[in-house]
């Protein structure tokens, strides 16, 4: 039993931005929006050996101005009765890139799962498993290395050109009988498991009917998760990946630097040398706060040409990269889940490119079905695309809800040849609490400029008195315990609200102005200056954009690229405007109400004058 997600040719996704790209979408209807997303029809109630989960997968195809028809590059599979076993699964999320990028994605999405399989088999029937049939750590490791790199051999004599086309891959092999779960990664997609963290209530008992249909009790119980990383990504910013791919004579930078716009440091390879042999491997690679912050990454060159540019360090296909070290060899990391494991997610970038490894098992948490879990994730992440770029990258994740682990049917094998009962400590690859590539908190320059030439254009519409006379007592209004749970559950994952207090947040419930809009009202208009953060409380609003040179003749807005559906009945409420909370900025799209429905609204004056109290 399996599935998955195919997609058609593509264009490049993953090389280095075009510099000064306009917005011209042609136009784009609210089907054609919704066809974008594919998912799992119904989330999947599975049980492998010990471990019983709830499964699903959602993908977005991404929205490029200049190509409104770009197919989706993402691949995502998973897989029952996994290399000859019931109680074992495989799980897979592909991320193609390049003018073939969607051929090598599902070329892996094929091959790979295949390759796998055959390969644990034959190890298994060749004598390196023990009594019991089952292959120690290492031996696992090193057939599913293997079977890796022969999967991308394979790509390589494919009949499409992965010559600058590739897909990175984050894949999970869970072995039910064993608790055991493999991570498998190449690139810069990632995997990260929400434990439950130190201090937090117990979990509810088996028997509590009440909360069986939740992944562990989680959405609804005060059990706090905290995240970890089971993968690490392999880019530039990791100063072991950089020392790696230097020795094949590889450059390291960003594409200002290529271009001439930042200074390059002379010493950068030098040094990096002498903090891995110092015992680094975490070391940051200073590119500037612009750049670290902004949307562009470090990058692998050519010692003798602006090419190929990739942003990460490994990769399936990617030919022309691989000759720079950009390799298919995965990183793997083995985790033996524990009743105090509840969520595991495995996503492409377009997810981690905004939000946190915690803010996306935060998300999930407040959801008792990971269909829907995966539907606020990628909806946020989307919608953070389009507030700091020009356009979105595909996103695609598969989230798992684990539901019970129970014991372990063997003991680890590595230990039972010298009659040890191993502890969880000693058998488990050491969890990751950080990432190595940094969360953007900044617009591309792209977006930057656009937003500087509509703001000589503009229309004000903004408050006219100064911040200093700004009365934010003419603005209390009090709310219900219901309608401060719904705020507080909007502001949950918005980086804006992360570090208030409950004095603050108390406040900012009590400024939260009610909005009560009709079907067809414009709640923001593209180029009108912003002063206000909306939270859509329900009802449903499209985003509509207008091309550089687009006049709005019959009012409708320009091309809808997006759709914010908020919903009591579902606790789905999404937000727009953030970026007016750190700055008055022309509005980059139009909002505009589709039925009744309600917003919040916080003024940007408001926000301020609580965050400095």
């Amino acid at each position: 039993m399996g599935c998955k997600l195919s997609s058609n040719r593509d264009h490049d996704a993953k090389a280095p931005p075009k510099r000064n790209a306009g917005i011209r979408p042609p136009p784009m209807t609210k089907s054609q929006i919704d066809s974008r997303i594919k998912s799992i029809n119904e989330t999947c109630v599975a049980t492998f050996g010990g471990v019983s989960v709830r499964y699903a997968w959602l993908s977005q195809r991404g929205y490029y101005p200049d190509q409104l028809n770009k197919a989706n590059q993402d691949d995502c599979i998973s897989m029952h009765n996994f290399a000859d076993r019931e109680t074992d699964a495989f799980f897979g999320v592909f991320d193609g890139h390049g003018n073939y990028g969607d051929e090598c994605a599902k070329f892996v999405t094929k091959n790979l799962p295949r390759l796998m399989a055959d390969a644990i088999i034959k190890a298994r029937e060749d004598g390196s498993s023990s009594e019991k049939g089952e292959l120690t750590k290492e031996i696992t490791h090193a057939v599913i290395s293997k079977a890796h790199i022969d999967c991308n051999n394979d790509m390589h004599r494919a009949s499409f050109d992965d010559s600058l086309s590739g897909t990175t891959a984050i894949s999970g092999y869970l072995q039910g009988d064993r608790n055991r779960i493999t991570i498998n990664n190449v690139g810069d997609s990632r995997a990260v498991i929400g434990r439950v963290a130190a201090g937090s209530s117990e979990a509810p008992k088996e028997e509590d009917s009440s909360v069986r249909s939740t992944p562990g009790g989680v959405a609804s119980s005060s059990l706090k998760l905290k995240s970890y990383a089971l993968s690490r990504d392999q880019t530039p910013y990791r100063l072991d990946e950089r020392v790696r791919i230097r020795k094949t004579g590889a450059r390291i930078l960003s594409l200002d630097q290529v271009e001439g716009l930042e200074p390059i440091d002379a010493r950068a390879a030098e040094l990096d040398e002498i903090k891995l042999n110092e015992g680094g491997t975490h070391g940051e690679l200073v590119l500037g706060e612009e750049i670290d912050e902004g949307g562009d990454p470090p990058r692998v060159w050519s010692p003798n040409g602006d090419y190929p540019g990739t942003a990460f360090t490994r990769s399936f296909g990617d030919a022309v990269a691989e000759e720079l070290g950009v390799i298919a060899e995965p990183e793997m990391l083995t985790h033996d889940l524990t009743p105090e494991d509840k969520i595991i997610v495995l996503a492409s970038d377009g997810v981690f490119e905004f939000l946190t490894n915690q803010s996306v098992i935060d998300i999930c948490a407040k959801f008792t079905d990971p269909l829907e879990a995966c539907r606020a994730v990628v909806a946020e992440s989307y919608e953070l695309w389009l507030q700091y770029e020009l356009r979105t990258d595909d996103i695609t994740m598969i989230c798992i809800f684990v539901d019970d682990v129970g014991p372990s049917k063997e003991l680890d094998v590595e230990k039972i040849a010298k009659g040890i009962t191993p502890s969880r400590e000693e058998k488990d690859d050491v969890l990751i609490e950080s990432a190595d590539r940094p969360v953007r908190t900044k617009m591309t320059l792209e977006k930057s400029r656009a937003l500087t030439k509509m703001k000589m254009r503009c229309i004000q519409d903004v408050t006219e008195e100064s911040e200093e006379d700004f009365d934010i007592e003419s603005l209390y209004n009090e709310k219900t315990e219901e309608e401060k749970a719904r705020i507080a559950e909007a502001i949950s994952s918005t980086a804006m609200f992360q570090s208030i207090t409950d004095v603050q947040r108390e406040l900012i419930y009590k400024v939260m102005e009610p909005m009560e809009v009709k079907k067809g009202q414009c709640i923001v208009k593209q180029g009108t200056m912003g002063d206000r953060f909306y939270i859509v409380d329900y009802g449903s609003f499209e985003v509509r954009v207008l091309s550089e040179d687009q006049v709005d003749t019959d009012g409708t807005g320009g091309v809808c690229v997006h759709v914010y559906e908020g919903s009591r009945e579902n606790s789905f409420y999404p937000s727009f405007g953030e970026l007016a909370l750190k700055y008055s900025a022309p509005r980059a799209a139009s909002i505009i109400a589709q039925n009744d429905g309600r917003l919040w609204a916080l003024h940007r004056y408001a926000y301020n004058k609580i965050r400095n109290e």
